[in-house]
């Protein structure tokens, strides 16, 4: 039995031998980190430095593109260097690292999109009472909320997960995650399932249960409202929409991998769909948000010809 102190790298079998075809990738993979990189800063930048921008609408799609710069960083580096190795592995301690920025930035991801759903339910739903019900103070605790409470629940994650007695190192994917360590051990898990599927429900279903309200609510407004009133909720709303079905579809992907044998399909699909939710989310956001959003849009426009 090897136990967790005797192992200290994973190896990852999803890498496959591609020749010259590597540097390809890298330079792909690379050129998608730049453009995450150059378009969330770009946002972040706007939103900050634009005192009209200043409203929590605004605010929580700030924290939003800084999780993806956090997101982003903590898995394309990894990757770039993956790539051109020859040699797959990486140190434990660097593993349980990576384990928790990835399970971070996805909780984060979710409280972000359900406390965005909850912003715009009151402006559809309470126009009038909107700047009475979100103040600033209420803004800036959900934020912080929205940050913390993630990092506490995967701490307690991992924490769980670094003493388990590992039988082996050998994990099935492009990237270091607690459900494939956990599949290692030779020792109990029944605290890790316990608490994954207790932390699954908070950091998951928790926000999803919010956002499935809020938009019920806002719905029924839309039908039962003006013209108007469904304008405004169109114009709002569709960015949100757009992203809520992205990161639902990749994590419906990430699941499947995860949780089912997926041993039948092509190699190259898999490594897709496991990268999916971690790497279109970053950019597909950014895109939307600034191409829907005429405010955004326009200051972004000055910016950059500003520049020029």
């Amino acid at each position: 039995m090897i136990n967790s102190t005797q192992v200290s790298y994973f190896t990852f079998a999803a890498y496959f031998n591609i020749g010259l075809f590597k540097y390809l990738f890298f330079l792909i993979i690379m050129c998608f980190y730049a453009l995450i990189i150059c378009a969330n800063l770009l946002l972040i930048v706007v939103i900050c430095m634009n005192r009209s921008l200043h409203e929590p609408m605004y605010l929580f799609l700030c924290s939003l593109f800084v999780n993806e710069l956090y997101g982003s960083t903590g898995l394309f580096p990894f990757l770039l260097v993956q790539i051109l190795s020859d040699i797959h592995t990486v140190s434990a301690p660097f593993c349980f690292l990576q384990i928790y920025c990835v399970f971070t930035y996805a909780a984060i991801q979710f409280h972000n999109l359900s406390i965005m759903s909850y912003d715009r339910y009151l402006a559809i739903c309470y126009p009038l009472q909107y700047n009475t019900r979100m103040t600033s103070n209420k803004v800036a605790v959900l934020i912080a909320l929205t940050w913390l409470y993630p990092f506490v629940g995967v701490s307690v994650t991992i924490a769980l997960s670094v003493p388990l007695q590992l039988c082996g190192n050998i994990i099935n994917k492009v990237y270091c995650d607690n459900y494939s360590v956990v599949k290692l051990a030779c020792s109990d898990t029944r605290v890790n399932n316990i608490y994954g599927l207790l932390i699954t429900c908070l950091l998951v279903f928790g926000p999803f249960s919010l956002i499935l309200y809020t938009y019920v609510k806002i719905f029924k407004v839309c039908f039962s409202g003006s013209e108007q009133t469904r304008q405004k909720a169109v114009s709002t709303c569709t960015p949100h929409l757009a992203s809520l079905i992205n990161c639902f579809f990749g994590s419906f992907f990430e699941i499947l991998q995860s949780r089912f044998d997926m041993s039948s399909v092509p190699m190259m699909l898999r490594i897709f769909l496991s990268l999916y939710v971690l790497t279109c989310q970053p950019i597909f956001n950014p895109l939307m948000y600034g191409l829907q959003m005429t405010k955004i849009r326009s200051l972004c426009k000055s910016i950059i010809f500003s520049q020029m």
